[in-house]
């Protein structure tokens, strides 16, 4: 759940939410106390599967993470997750004996790790460098334009346009990640309305206990012990607009309550009497089949046929390929301009394996991997295919698979390259001094390994 102008205390002094993956029962309940008692929300999970199944939706600011699992290591966790951690920092937990292990791990673009036994302040010093690191690159930003291409795109802008001004209800429709709160912000950054606030419902995370007077507001000393009124999120939505995220996923007791703000727009305060007026316009959005739930009796007919008035449907990024370089261009620049560095171009062989590559997570996806490449290669005037996508290069360690003697001198070329480049910058000729080359073999090597 998310409002520009949150008026519930609790809301603003919650800390950063740390996701915790640890298999030992003791360790793990001690790391997860300690952190709540030090001010921050702790998501745990006891095996890297259950991670993997949730961390998308945890919207985690810190990973910290065990090498050894008992059904992954840390570098096969790191490998799939890496697509949704975008600039979240991992710290891994190890035992002596795996401290090559973590280094591999750093190098392939974790930040930091621990070495047990460990001291718990020793631990909570490093979140809290990681903590102002986040804050002071501004990793928050989301990115609300997009560069459209494709058809698919430009006719979904058409179609924006042709009902921005509209009151009735709109749905918009499609996978996780597509950009579904960037299109209906879009819509209500169009409309006559964009003045006005613009207030998120994270349907998938709002307390089933609290969810209605979160949403409605409260009207009487009932809220929690609040003396007085309370306002909900439709009353701050004022006469702007309320989207709905991920509405397959609202309670059903509230489902009723929303039909009858959608048919007459009016609502009821807990504690109250009367009856209060919304003029905000309701949009929202579904990665789900609402039909499909409506037919296994897990949302209302009533209820989606209101909801979806008008539907727009966004097509999945591997769907509309001309879009995927001119909007990682976009964010590449956006993020850079945020940290204050130069800004880094793509290179060929980068720009053909964006456009390769299967992007199951979306815009999302793309994001976040943009965002970890940049705050990962500072110095660095290119980014390359390798930086982009670090789980190539652990898929490919020495150990994993044996590899012929070319492959192994070319492997150590590129790795001397960019370590040149980082450390100098990007200056070529500096990097060719230290590699004692020339600048014309530097650029050559640079050509042939797809680093220029």
């Amino acid at each position: 759940m998310i409002a520009p102008k949150p008026t519930n205390r609790s809301l603003l002094t919650l800390g950063p939410k740390i996701g915790l993956i640890e298999d030992d029962p003791i360790l793990g309940e001690s790391l997860k106390q300690r952190l709540e008692l030090e001010g921050y929300r702790v998501v745990w999970w006891p095996t890297g599967e259950k991670a993997l199944l949730r961390f998308r939706e945890s919207a985690c600011q810190i990973l910290i993470c065990d090498i050894r699992l008992p059904d992954l290591d840390g570098e096969q966790l790191f490998r799939r997750i890496l697509a949704d951690l975008g600039a979240t920092p991992v710290i891994f937990i190890t035992a002596f004996g795996e401290i090559g292990q973590a280094v591999r791990l750093m190098r392939a673009g974790a930040d930091d790790y621990l070495t047990k036994p460990f001291k718990v302040e020793d631990l909570l010093g490093r979140i809290s460098n990681l903590c102002t690191r986040q804050m002071a690159a501004g990793n928050h930003a989301d990115g609300r334009e997009t560069f459209a291409r494709s058809p698919a795109m430009l006719n979904l802008e058409f179609e924006i346009r042709q009902i921005k001004d509209a009151s009735t209800p709109v749905l918009l429709v499609g996978e996780t990640g597509v950009g579904k709160e960037l299109a209906a912000r879009q819509l209500h950054d169009a409309s006559k309305r964009q003045e006005l606030p613009f207030i998120v419902v994270s349907c998938a995370t709002i307390p089933v206990d609290r969810a209605e007077g979160i949403m409605f507001g409260y009207d009487s000393s009932v809220a929690f012990g609040s003396p007085n009124k309370q306002p909900g999120l439709i009353e701050l939505a004022e006469n702007g607009t309320l989207f709905l995220d991920e509405v397959s996923a609202l309670p059903l007791p509230l489902q009723s309550k929303f039909l009858r703000l959608l048919e007459d727009g009016t609502y009821r305060k807990i504690g109250s009497t009367r009856e209060f007026v919304s003029k905000a316009r309701i949009i929202s959005s579904t990665n789900a089949t609402l039909g499909t739930l409506v037919a296994e009796g897990r949302f209302r007919a009533d209820l989606y046929y209101r909801l979806n008035a008008i539907e727009l449907r966004i097509p999945p990024l591997r769907a509309r390929p001309d879009d995927i370089v001119p909007l990682s261009e976009h964010v590449v620049a956006e993020i850079s301009r945020t940290l204050g560095r130069r800004i880094p171009s793509l290179t060929p062989t980068a720009r053909a394996a964006l456009c390769e590559h299967a992007w199951p997570g979306n815009i999302r996806e793309l994001r976040n991997r943009l965002i970890r490449a940049i705050s990962l290669s500072s110095g660095l005037t290119q980014l390359t295919a390798a930086i982009l996508f670090p789980e190539r290069s652990l898929a490919d360690e020495p150990g994993n698979r044996i590899i012929s003697l070319a492959e192994a001198r070319e492997r150590a070329e590129r790795l001397q390259i960019e370590e040149a480049l980082r450390a100098t910058k990007g200056e070529i000729g500096k990097a060719a001094t230290l590699l004692s080359i020339s600048r014309t073999t530097l650029w050559e090597k640079m050509r042939r390994l797809g680093l220029s």
